[in-house]
């Protein structure tokens, strides 16, 4: 009966590991579906799980992967809650150093260009999360691709 006990503990303990990785892609996929739906957006599905939105493409440079630029943006969930913003002047960066989203989605524009980005999780920060952004969530962004530098 002890040890009965002990592996049921220490079961539990291993079960409750908030470490472990939770998969959330079809869950994200379904909150973005719903949120394109709501709001009648005409929005396009990548390979890796991003949607994103051209409302103007842009005529300048195209940005690569990794290209220096600046960005105005607005960054919210899918209950329009904001968590970040810049100022109209954007923010100056470089591809690499963002989550992959942004890498990403910033190259389906050029310069002058704007839309929305719709990350799930898996190409934001993950099912951990970071200050303010829980993990697992659905990260929107308004975004203007203000230059390539």
């Amino acid at each position: 009966m002890k040890y009965a006990l002990i592996i049921f503990v220490c079961t539990l303990f291993v079960s409750c590991n908030d470490s472990e990785e939770t998969d959330y892609t079809v869950k994200n996929d379904l909150e973005i579906q719903e949120y394109i739906a709501a709001n009648n957006l005409n929005a396009e599905k990548s390979a890796t799980g991003l949607y994103y939105v051209i409302n103007e493409e842009g005529t300048g440079e195209q940005p690569t992967a990794t290209s220096d630029v600046t960005v105005a943006y607005k960054g919210y969930f899918t209950d329009k809650a904001v968590f970040d913003q810049s100022d109209a002047e954007g923010i100056s960066f470089n591809l690499q150093q963002v989550i992959a989203g942004w890498t990403e989605g910033i190259t389906y524009f050029k310069e002058g260009g704007n839309g929305i980005l719709l990350v799930p999780s898996s190409l934001g920060y993950g099912s951990s999360g970071r200050a303010g952004i829980p993990g697992g969530s659905v990260l929107i962004f308004e975004v203007n691709l203000v230059s390539v530098n």
